[in-house]
């Protein structure tokens, strides 16, 4: 992180960036921002937007476990893509066809 502090610094806004940085510690915890510091300078890129982005992408990366479905929420025929049926409803009727319609 001290690394990084250094590399901010000669950002106009770098103190600012480096805080914003900080604030992450509280909810990442101190482990994984010292790791996306890391790994934002082992690619030759520094900055908030880069660690905080490194940041998410650790957090998505745990996906969640599956809900299971109850069988009553179960499909019983599954939807087939047709899309010559959608083309066919967007198709907008003959004359002759809208003519009959209204009467």
């Amino acid at each position: 992180m001290a690394q990084v502090r250094r590399r901010l610094a000669g950002h106009s806004d770098g103190d600012r960036q480096f805080v914003d940085i900080l604030t992450t510690v509280a909810e990442a915890g101190l482990d994984a921002v010292e790791a996306a510091c890391a790994e934002a300078l082992s690619a030759m890129l520094f900055g908030r937007d880069v660690v905080l982005n490194i940041l998410a992408r650790q957090r998505d990366a745990a996906l969640p476990l599956p809900v299971a479905t109850p069988t009553a929420l179960a499909l019983a025929i599954e939807p087939a893509a047709d899309c010559a049926r959608y083309d066919r409803l967007r198709r907008p009727p003959l004359a002759e066809e809208a003519y009959r319609g209204a009467a």
